[in-house]
């Protein structure tokens, strides 16, 4: 809930007092569409498509399904899930209320109904693979553990850059979808974590 009141607070105010803003980050996209080009054009496509909702749904499943396969811990499986849940629940009813305009460029993808703050795809990406970077960090061998957080680390931002380069999102968007997945990602691991922690323990505890 106070994730929610703060980007819906943050949005409310780049809507009003700090609606200025707009022209700041327009420049910033205006300089990205000149820099379009064919090869990048369909580079940035591929990474765009990375945050698609279908695409993160997919790997989510598959994922969830060969962790929970491979460790039999199914509460650490569903951690991806969760995390693309709570984001998703957050940024849609946020982009509902606060109903921002996508940049004035041209879109190189199609616009969904959502509006442009906060960015659902960034947000989609960062949840689904900030959750793998968490889980990551159980990983024993280093190279492998190193090698995961390193890649799951890069796609977020792949995803953010093409959405911008294709006049998609303004920065904030962007910012706002980031830092949105990734306390999505944190507590999703926190609550799915500690409530079988707790769980453990109190199968554990001596019965008087």
């Amino acid at each position: 809930m106070v994730l929610w009141l703060a980007i819906a607070g943050f949005g409310l105010l780049l809507s009003g007092p700090l609606k200025g803003w707009n022209r700041s980050e327009s420049a910033l996209n205006r300089s990205l569409q000149d820099t379009r080009d064919r090869t990048w054009d369909s580079v940035t496509a591929l990474w765009s498509h990375l945050g698609n909702t279908e695409i993160i749904i997919g790997v989510c499943v598959v994922a969830v399904v060969v962790v929970w396969w491979r460790t039999r811990r199914w509460w650490f499986a569903l951690i991806p899930a969760l995390a693309i849940s709570l984001q998703a629940t957050i940024f849609v009813t946020a982009s509902s209320v606060i109903g921002r305009a996508r940049p004035d460029v041209p879109h190189l993808d199609p616009a969904p109904p959502t509006s442009s703050y906060p960015s659902g795809h960034v947000g989609a990406s960062v949840a689904l693979y900030g959750s793998f970077a968490i889980m990551a960090t159980t990983i024993k061998r280093a190279w492998l553990r190193r090698t995961v957080i390193g890649v799951c680390s890069v796609i977020p931002v792949l995803v953010a850059y093409a959405r911008l380069y294709r006049g998609m999102h303004h920065l904030s968007d962007v910012v706002v979808g980031a830092i949105n997945g990734l306390a999505c990602a944190g507590l999703a691991a926190a609550c799915l974590v500690n409530r079988r922690g707790d769980a453990t323990k109190t199968s554990q505890s001596p019965r008087p």
